[in-house]
């Protein structure tokens, strides 16, 4: 659905680009999806990692009624096939509510990884991927260490051959749906002699092995549960192996440049643009001292700057992901649009809170919500410190484009 095209976009006049037809009548569902079924249930959901069953399963049949199903599935298999403009697109305007756990939000079906397909054999998409698609299995990407945050060089876990298995050693932490998983994108060293990125490799691992514990859990300030996974002489069959030996950090790192701009940057947005309409809709219904607070300086300062910033921020999130769509390398271009996104979103929500005062620091809105949850996406998927370094690094080496 990704193309070059006619249709306006309305939150964003003066774009480089204009998108499809296709793409607005995308964000035209998905945004009335979003305003008739999720915002008004929004407050009443109890927050916590998952969103109950209950609640769930009416919103998925809604979705499918709307064709809204199985976005990022490849047509072949099933689902829409969504490029990752569109991706952002969805993306952004579920960053809009609440409603939904951000981190296990499946009411549009699974979502697939384009990378993880890119990565398996035939033999492995039936094995893994079809029961992802199904709804039968869930999976999770295993990648941080106790001893290692965004540095891929400290990675220690190790999977060294044995006839027609490896037999995996070490441990997983912070890892997302870990403990309600049925099988985990394990990233670990195969080689016994190299210690940089080129000795690691990627693997299918069924977490119900002999070997495989869950062994801490981390409550979190966002409300999910990131849990530890330790493998001990775990036996992995050599056939689960992604790709080649020595392939696993460039799997991973591809699935991390489309998850920084689609799950966080393109969240980070949405939630950006719902702060600051729920900021401009308290400040024309309240007065202070006699005057309509929209019309102090201070006031208009915060809400003219937040609106800067947030459509720099959509220009920047919108190219980036059109240029991945054409199969170009934006491996500086995700780096500077997670780390500008969240920055912005991060900002803009503070602003909307104090320009809200008290009532903006209650359960009774979501802000305070978002607060929480974009905070945490200055650490994960990279934090914005070692983002900023890779990207100085690459530019004082080859120069900026």
């Amino acid at each position: 659905m990704t193309g070059q095209a006619s249709g306006a976009v309305e939150d964003g006049p003066g774009i480089s680009f204009q998108l499809s037809d296709e793409i607005v009548m995308l964000r035209e569902l998905v945004r009335g999806f979003v305003e008739r079924y999720l915002i008004p249930i929004e407050m009443t959901v109890p927050e916590g990692e998952s969103a109950p069953d209950e609640i769930v399963r009416p919103l998925q049949e809604e979705a499918r009624k709307l064709d809204l199903w199985l976005l990022t599935v490849p047509q072949e298999l099933g689902g829409m096939g969504l490029g990752l403009l569109e991706e952002c697109i969805v993306q952004e305007e579920l960053g809009k509510s609440k409603a939904l756990p951000y981190r296990n939000n499946e009411v549009f079906g699974p979502y697939i990884d384009a990378m993880l397909l890119e990565g398996c054999n035939e033999d492995q998409k039936e094995r893994f991927v079809m029961p992802l698609v199904r709804g039968e299995k869930r999976m999770c990407f295993a990648l941080s260490e106790p001893d290692f945050g965004s540095d891929p060089s400290g990675l220690k876990s190790r999977a060294l051959r044995d006839g027609d298995h490896f037999v995996l050693n070490g441990t997983k932490r912070f890892i997302s749906n870990g403990d309600t998983s049925d099988f985990a994108l394990v990233f670990c060293r195969t080689d016994r002699e190299k210690t940089d990125r080129g000795g690691i490799s990627a693997f299918m691992v069924d977490l119900r092995s002999p070997g495989v514990s869950i062994s801490q859990r981390w409550p979190t300030m966002m409300g999910d549960v990131p849990s530890d996974i330790s493998f001990d002489d775990v036996r992995v069959p050599a056939a689960d192996l992604l790709g080649k030996e020595g392939e696993g950090f460039a799997i991973g790192q591809r699935s991390l440049t489309g998850a920084r701009i689609s799950s966080q940057a393109a969240w980070a947005v949405g939630v950006a643009q719902r702060s600051l309409d729920l900021a401009i809709e308290y400040v024309t219904d309240r007065s202070t001292f006699g005057q309509p607070l929209s019309e102090r300086q201070a006031i208009q300062f915060m809400i003219a700057d937040s609106a800067i910033e947030l459509r720099t921020a959509r220009l920047l999130l919108y190219e980036t992901a059109a240029r991945f769509d054409r199969g170009e390398d934006i491996r500086n271009e995700s780096y500077m649009t997670k780390i500008y996104c969240v920055e912005v979103g991060s900002r803009i929500v503070d602003r909307a809170i104090q320009i809200l005062g008290g009532i903006g620091l209650t359960t009774e809105l979501p802000l305070e919500y978002f607060y929480r949850q974009i905070r945490s996406l200055r650490i994960t998927e990279g934090t914005t410190e070692v983002l900023r370094w890779r990207l100085a690094r690459n530019l004082i080496r080859h120069g900026a484009r």
